[in-house]
């Protein structure tokens, strides 16, 4: 019989519940065997037929049949949960972001490696099939050079008592830290540059709590190519698309409804461009012939979790996702919000 990596989770309502659980469920390479939750911990267990369930984490993660476990509890107790899981010699799959800033990202880090577990960061959209597809098409040349790219992620998120994204000391920020750092390090992913230089505006418009509501970023990367970014709390799901946008100066490409926790969504695309001359009247009527872009419908949770579990049976650190990347996001993440505080562009370090 095939081994299995053996998981436990952590944090099993919210995300894990919704999307994480399920898509574990279906990966090939892996099994849930416990969860724990401070809340229902039980009946999380008795829906998806898991054998143990524990109240407490420290039970969990002295379990000797867990190899791994997925953490998926608010980003203040992150640093916590991975210390008692790296100790406990468990590697981890812990959501984004890592901690609430660099400095506890750092520990979180510097714990694992001493204790020798492989550590990964929830980013699952790099692992969605349209953004695959993406990746491949820019690596194939089809986009000529990667001038611009826009990602948008909004949603309605009003006040909710005791909702721990609304307060600073939990979540560490609002729109920007939440959702801008999954479109940060997915923008990343589909060029294999990183970010250079940095600025945002973060700020609260509509909510009265005391996390922003609004983040809207301006990137430029390593190797020149801009981005903006446009995250927010405040805008409702419905009119917002969810829109992802890649010019290149041989052609673009465009996607409705794959960023985020989908599996679905549209994308089409323009090639073969930039040959021609210049056009002085420039017509603004042009017909634009772009064609649907077909892609693997891929649930990015499962890919994810099956990506990790294949790390561990193989004893090979991840490559994507992994404490690197988890640090340089944190550090990119600090230096948007500085930059809206100082008023200035901030120069990315790691």
């Amino acid at each position: 019989m095939e081994k299995k990596v053996r998981f436990g989770v952590i944090g099993a309502g919210g995300i894990a519940t919704r999307r994480t659980i399920p898509g574990m469920l279906e990966a090939k390479n892996l099994q849930v065997i416990a969860v724990m939750d401070i809340v229902n911990a039980k009946e999380i267990a008795q829906k998806f037929n898991i054998p143990k369930y524990y109240e407490k984490e420290k039970d969990l993660v002295k379990d000797p049949e867990i190899d791994a476990v997925y953490i998926a509890t608010p980003v203040y107790l992150h640093l916590k949960h991975i210390k008692m899981c790296a100790e406990n010699g468990k590697h981890i799959l812990c959501e984004k972001p890592l901690c609430k800033n660099l400095k506890e990202g750092k520990e979180a880090v510097k714990i694992c490696r001493k204790n020798g577990v492989y550590l990964q960061e929830g980013y699952m959209m790099k692992f969605h099939g349209a953004h695959r597809k993406i990746k491949d098409l820019i690596k194939e040349g089809k986009l000529g050079k990667v001038v611009y790219m826009r990602g948008q992620l909004s949603c309605w998120y009003p006040p909710i008592k005791g909702a721990w994204r609304q307060i600073p000391s939990k979540g560490g920020g609002g729109s920007l830290i939440d959702m801008a750092t999954h479109l940060y390090d997915l923008l990343e992913f589909f060029i294999d540059d990183k970010i250079k230089y940095i600025s945002a505006i973060v700020n609260t418009q509509v909510h009265n709590y005391k996390v922003e509501d609004s983040s809207t970023t301006l990137i430029e990367f390593s190797k020149g190519t801009h981005a903006t970014i446009d995250c927010f709390f405040c805008i409702p799901d419905e009119a917002s698309k969810t829109r992802l946008e890649i010019y290149g100066s041989k052609g673009a490409i465009l996607t409705e409804g794959t960023i985020g926790q989908s599996v679905g969504g549209k994308m089409e695309g323009i090639f073969g461009l930039g040959e021609s001359g210049y056009d002085a009247i420039q017509s603004k009527d042009v017909i634009r012939e772009f064609k649907e872009i077909e892609f693997e419908k891929i649930n990015p949770y499962t890919a994810e979790t099956e990506y990790f579990a294949d790390c561990i049976l193989k004893g090979k650190e991840p490559e994507i996702n992994n404490w690197e990347n988890a640090l340089h996001i944190l550090e990119v993440m600090e230096k948007a919000y500085q930059s809206y505080k100082k008023k200035k562009i901030m120069k990315v370090e790691l």
